[in-house]
C-alpha cells in the first residue's frame, strides 16, 4: 500500500514537472516571438502590431504593453520625419530665394564700377562685392547641403575612371590654387582605376577637398591616387592641431582660420563618400593635414 502511494506521488510529481516544462517552453516561445517581432517593427516603418500565438495572459499583457509603446514611438518617428522634411525644404527654399537678390546686387555693383566715382566709393563698392561673394558662397553650400540630404537615394551610379575624374577636378581648380600660391604635386598611376560611383558626387567631393586645401594649406598640396583606389590629399597646415583635424568632417564645424565658411564642405564630402560606399578620414601629424578617401 505504501509503495503504491509512493509511486502515485512520484507519478504526480513527474506529471507536474512535465506540465511546468511545457509551460516554460510555451513562455519562452512567446518571449522569442515578442523579441523577433519587436526587432522587425523597429527596422521597418509599418503599422502592424505584435501578435503572439500564446494564450498566456501575462505574455499577452506584455505584448499589449509593447504595442502601446510602439504606437508612441511610431507617432514620434512620423513627427520627426515630417519636421526633418520641412527643415530640409526650408533650407532649400531660403538658399534658393537668396540667389535672386544676390544676382541683383552683383548687377548693380557692375554698373556702379563703370561710373566715375571717388576712391572712397570704389573702396566701399569693393567691400560690398567681397561680402556679397562670401554670402553667395555660403548660400551655395547651404543649397548643396539640402540637395544632398534630400536626394541621397537618387545617386546615378555608373563606372567611373578615378584617374580621369581626379585630373579633371584638379585642372578645373588650378587657377584658384595658383592664385593662392599653391602648386599641387600630383601622383596618379597609369593603370586605370575604375569604380562604380556617381560622377557628379565624385566631382563635388574633389572640389570640396580642394577648397579645403586652399583654406588650410601653407603653400603646398600633395595628391596621390593609389592602385587600390585610395586617394590622399596632404598639405602643411600649421594653423591646425590633431583635435581640430579630427573634427573637420563634423557638421557646421569651423576652425579659426576658416570662419568664412559654414563648415559644410567637408561634411558634404563625407556624406557623399559614405553614400557611395566609401570611407573618408583625416589625420594631423608633423604639421601636415592628411585626408584619406578609399573607394
Amino acid at each position: 500500500m505504501d509503495n503504491m502511494l509512493l509511486w502515485a506521488i512520484i507519478g504526480s510529481l513527474i506529471s507536474i514537472i512535465i506540465i511546468l516544462l511545457l509551460k516554460i517552453n510555451l513562455l519562452q516561445k512567446a518571449a522569442d516571438e515578442i523579441k523577433d517581432a519587436f526587432e522587425a517593427r523597429l527596422t521597418c516603418d509599418t503599422n502592424t502590431l505584435i501578435d503572439i500565438s500564446s494564450r498566456d495572459r501575462h505574455m499577452r499583457s506584455l505584448a499589449a504593453t509593447v504595442n502601446t509603446q510602439l504606437r508612441h514611438l511610431r507617432t514620434k518617428r512620423h513627427r520627426f520625419q515630417h519636421g526633418d522634411r520641412e527643415l530640409k525644404n526650408a533650407v532649400t527654399n531660403i538658399s534658393h530665394d537668396l540667389r535672386t537678390p544676390l544676382t541683383a546686387i552683383f548687377g548693380y555693383l557692375d554698373l556702379l564700377e563703370k561710373e566715375e566715382t571717388s576712391a572712397s566709393v570704389q573702396n566701399y563698392a569693393n567691400i560690398i562685392r567681397n561680402r556679397s561673394e562670401l554670402l553667395a558662397k555660403l548660400t551655395e553650400e547651404l543649397f548643396q547641403y539640402s540637395i544632398i540630404l534630400a536626394s541621397k537615394d537618387e545617386l546615378s551610379i555608373k563606372p567611373v575612371n578615378l584617374n580621369q575624374a581626379l585630373e579633371e577636378s584638379i585642372a578645373a581648380f588650378y587657377t584658384v590654387l595658383h592664385q593662392n600660391g599653391i602648386t599641387p604635386h600630383v601622383r596618379i598611376p597609369e593603370q586605370k582605376i575604375m569604380r562604380n560611383l556617381d560622377p557628379y558626387a565624385l566631382s563635388r567631393i574633389f572640389s570640396n577637398l580642394l577648397s579645403n586645401a586652399v583654406k588650410y594649406s601653407s603653400g603646398d598640396l600633395d595628391i596621390t591616387l593609389s592602385e587600390n583606389g585610395e586617394i590622399i590629399f596632404s598639405n602643411r597646415a600649421f594653423g591646425l592641431n590633431s583635435v581640430q583635424a579630427g573634427r573637420l568632417f563634423d557638421r557646421f564645424y569651423t576652425v579659426e582660420s576658416a570662419r568664412k565658411s559654414t563648415g559644410l564642405g567637408l561634411f558634404i564630402a563625407r556624406a557623399l563618400v559614405e553614400q557611395m560606399g566609401g570611407s573618408i578620414r583625416s589625420e594631423y601629424k608633423n604639421g601636415k593635414l592628411y585626408i584619406y578617401i578609399l573607394f
